[in-house]
C-alpha cells in the first residue's frame, strides 16, 4: 500500500514537473524578452537624462549613425570637452538595451518642440 502510494505521489510530481516545462516553453520569445528588458523610459531617466536632459536636447547628436550610439552607449565616448560619456556596459547595459535606449533618445528627440 505505502509503495503505491510512493509510485502515485511520484508520478504526479513528474506531470507537475512536466507541465511547468511545456508551460514554459509555450510563452514567445519576443514575449520573454519584453518580460526581461527594463522599462527604458525608467532606464534613460536613472542613467541618461541628468547629462543628456529630459528630452534628449543637450549633448547628444541623433544623426550619428545607430551602431556608433550603441558603441558610446556600452563603451563610452570622449567628447571635445569635458564631460565624457561613461561606459554603461560595466553598469548594466547591453547592447540590445543600448539599442533600445538609442530609439528612445530618438523619439524624445524628435518629439521636442524646435528651437527658433
Amino acid at each position: 500500500m505505502i509503495r503505491s502510494l510512493g509510485k502515485f505521489v511520484a508520478i504526479i510530481l513528474c506531470a507537475i514537473f512536466a507541465v511547468g516545462i511545456v508551460t514554459s516553453r509555450s510563452i514567445p520569445r519576443a514575449a520573454q524578452a519584453t518580460m526581461e528588458q527594463p522599462d527604458t523610459a525608467k532606464t534613460y531617466k536613472s542613467k541618461c537624462a541628468m547629462c543628456h536632459k529630459a528630452k534628449a536636447e543637450k549633448l547628444y547628436n541623433a544623426d550619428l549613425p545607430e551602431e556608433e550610439q550603441i558603441q558610446a552607449i556600452l563603451k563610452g565616448k570622449k567628447g571635445a570637452k569635458p564631460p565624457a560619456m561613461p561606459g554603461f556596459e560595466t553598469k548594466g547595459i547591453n547592447a540590445d538595451q543600448a539599442k533600445v535606449l538609442v530609439a528612445y533618445m530618438k523619439s524624445l528627440k524628435a518629439a521636442a518642440p524646435a528651437k527658433q
